[in-house]
């Protein structure tokens, strides 16, 4: 019976009873299956991987509970996009290629428990994304390239216990961040590029007892911002760039596991644990501590690492050592000096060995006082908005998208951090055109007709992070257009008329990280706007779908530029002298440009940092035998779909590929390509190539013709 005829049968039931119901009468056989997938009827369970799906299929029954579709290519996931399947608990997406979950995309997923988003290339977290998750617990988006997350987004969330953010680009978490979280257990944001915190950044998790914050780029400890977490139990705050914990830092009641190694912390006050008085295990390893005193605050300490500090076993350090001995706590780590005591265990050093010589020794001071500055309390002012736009106090986000303003509106709250005016009519930017905005986060901009922006006309947003100036009507950039911005991370520029690379607006950028400068106009790529110089901190760069025809030596020269992507333009060769000055890129794409050959030692250059290669419908006809030499095991991702290539190279040296896409090339398979075949049985990955010659075999995948086995 198809699944509506029972529900009407048995209008009455739950939805528990009606899945068990619905199982004990299913045949062992699928019921709808898509052609490509592999369903299990008894086990509810659809698996569509790795088969370049570019849109959720139609004929996956409805009663499926778990469905898997890693490994395709969806792009965007659109309103509606599992209305057929309400019942589903567990559903994965990991690289998927999606770009954009376009609100209403879940909204029918009620059921869902677990979601998988990771590996993916979604930059913002709006608002609807995650509507009608009501039953989500856990959620991973992490290893995709998340720089903003809007107001509101994890409001349908009540239900979630674990988020995984790692691995994105944040650089900074504004208030109310992760409103509606109600259940959060585990709160992950490692590896990404965090340096500030808002101070209600985790306002509303009242749950949360895990929070990792490990791989950042924190300077000092977010004192305001954790004191707010009173039910964290374990922080890590390891591998943060921080040099000292003065009083107070750490305030945080119940707090038992705090991990603060691999930093660079010169110096610890007594008083920094003052207010953690259940805190536990201190992990302190790897820093540049040379002395510390006993830590107050703290009364069940347990475990204290001070491995890989350089520690000096004087007098200095026999406070610390009585101390722990009397509170039983387990000190970790060696002595660095000096020299008769070197490398002894600090648990081993008897008391009356850390002394200091009879004449006295001064311990070098090393530590400069370091004044925790806090925000100025600001008054209070009535609250306000602009006509014809909408405020919201609590979110600190206000909005005139779409309302015909053809001057930037004044008035907004003075703690508005997210200002949203796209598609209105501005034309002309001038000088201060966003005075008394200056907590402002993120400012939106797009489809509002700008061809030109003044010098100075952001002038007071000190703490902008996102520009989008993205599908405007810019020719070319004043110099001074982005003057007095100077936290300014992420600049979107794409969807304009830009002929040349800008230069020298970027001069003003000193913390650019990402810029957007897709579907314009540049024709080429030349010395004058070296990267070097007018953006040094730049780590992605985004120029698909421009004119370019040629990269000039020099012209991108970087040395943290992580991320480049060319494709669809007009290269007819692969700019190899152009690379050698980007000893950090680990991704490149130069697919859709007409390159019909790739010649030897193509990509040499970036050889040891290259990790992921785009090399898509190109039009490629041959690839040298040595066209990739030198990326050897590092190479992890590499895919040449669509082109013309009838052979491949060995890819034997490829022992790290974790994704190689080689579908839709008109490959010969015949004994030439047997080492290929080889090397296919002999890998984990998921590989995608298809027969093109001869024609009984077209359209058959590699590893299943049988040609090969007549070969010598």
């Amino acid at each position: 019976p198809q699944a509506p005829e029972i529900q009407t049968k048995m209008p009455v039931f739950p939805a528990v009873v009606f899945l068990l119901t619905f199982t004990q009468s299913l045949p062992t056989e699928a019921g709808k299956c898509p052609r490509m997938c592999k369903c299990d009827g008894t086990k509810l369970t659809v698996a569509c991987t790795g088969k370049n799906l570019t849109e959720v299929p139609p004929t996956i029954d409805q009663i499926t509970v778990r469905l898997d579709l890693r490994n395709n290519d969806l792009r965007e996931l659109p309103r509606g996009a599992f209305l057929l399947t309400p019942y589903l608990t567990h559903l994965n997406l990991q690289h998927c290629s999606i770009i954009r979950v376009k609100e209403g995309a879940f909204r029918t997923l009620g059921r869902l428990e677990h979601l998988n988003l990771a590996h993916n290339n979604i930059d913002i977290l709006y608002q609807e994304s995650f509507d009608g998750l009501s039953s989500l617990k856990e959620l991973h988006l992490d290893h995709n390239r998340v720089e903003e997350i809007q107001p509101g987004a994890f409001t349908p969330l009540g239900f979630l216990n674990t988020l995984a953010l790692t691995h994105n680009q944040l650089v900074y978490i504004p208030n109310m961040a992760f409103q509606g979280l109600n259940n959060i257990k585990w709160l992950r944001l490692s590896y990404n590029s965090l340096n500030n915190l808002a101070p209600e950044a985790f306002a509303g998790l009242f749950t949360l007892n895990r929070l990792s914050l490990d791989h950042n780029e924190l300077q000092f400890f977010p004192t305001q911002t954790m004191s707010r977490l009173r039910e964290v139990t374990r922080l890590d705050l390891s591998h943060n760039p921080m040099t000292y914990l003065g009083e107070d830092s750490v305030s945080m009641a119940k707090l038992t596991h705090l991990y603060l190694d691999h930093m660079a912390l010169q110096d610890l006050s007594e008083q920094a644990l003052s207010d953690a008085p259940l805190l536990s295990h201190l992990d302190i390893s790897h820093n540049q501590l040379r002395y510390l005193e006993p830590l107050q605050g703290p009364r069940s300490m347990r475990s204290l690492n001070l491995t890989g500090n350089p520690l000096y076993c004087n007098c200095y350090l026999r406070p610390l050592r009585r101390w722990a001995t009397v509170n039983g706590v387990k000190l970790l780590g060696a002595c660095a000096g000096p020299a008769h005591l070197a490398d002894e265990l600090l648990e081993a050093v008897a008391l009356l060995n850390l002394r200091c010589r009879p004449r006295g020794e001064v311990l070098e001071d090393q530590f400069e006082d370091v004044e925790a500055v806090l925000p100025t309390a600001r008054p209070q002012h009535r609250v306000k908005c602009p006509v014809n736009c909408h405020c919201h106090i609590e979110a600190q986000h206000a909005t005139c998208e779409g309302r015909g303003h053809t001057k930037v509106p004044r008035g907004f709250p003075t703690k508005t951090q997210l200002l949203d005016m796209r598609s209105n009519r501005f034309h002309h930017l001038p000088a201060n055109s966003f005075s008394g905005s200056g907590q402002v986060v993120s400012l939106h901009l797009q489809l509002c007709k700008i061809s030109k922006i003044e010098g100075g006309a952001f002038q007071g947003m000190k703490r902008l992070v996102y520009l989008y100036l993205s599908d405007n009507d810019l020719a070319a950039l004043d110099p001074g257009a982005f003057a007095g911005v100077p936290e300014l991370t992420y600049l979107h520029l794409d969807g304009n008329r830009l002929s040349q690379f800008p230069g020298s607006a970027l001069a003003q950028l000193p913390s650019l990280f990402v810029l957007h400068l897709e579907r314009n106009a540049i024709s080429k790529l030349e010395p004058t706007g070296l990267l070097s110089s007018v953006a040094p901190s730049l780590r992605e760069l985004y120029l698909t779908n421009n004119t370019i025809a040629s990269v000039a030596k020099g012209a991108i020269d970087s040395a943290f530029l992580g991320i480049l992507h060319l494709d669809s333009n007009q290269l007819t060769e692969v700019p190899t002298w152009s690379l050698s000055g980007l000893p950090s890129l680990e991704e490149l794409s130069l697919s859709q440009n007409p390159i019909s050959r790739l010649g030897p030692k193509a990509f040499q250059p970036i050889s040891q940092s290259l990790r992921r290669l785009y090399l898509d419908r190109m039009g490629l006809e041959k690839m040298s035998r040595d066209a990739l030499a030198g990326l050897g095991s590092g190479l992890r991702v590499l895919t040449v779909r669509g082109n013309q290539l009838q052979e491949l190279p060995d890819l034997r040296p490829f022992s790290g590929l974790e994704v190689a896409d080689l579908q839709d090339n008109p490959l010969l398979c015949d004994c030439p390509l047997l080492p290929f075949r080889r090397w296919m049985e002999n890998v984990s990955l998921e590989v995608t190539a298809t027969c093109f010659h001869p024609a009984e075999v077209r359209g058959q995948r590699v590893q299943d013709v049988g040609v090969f086995t007549s070969c010598p």
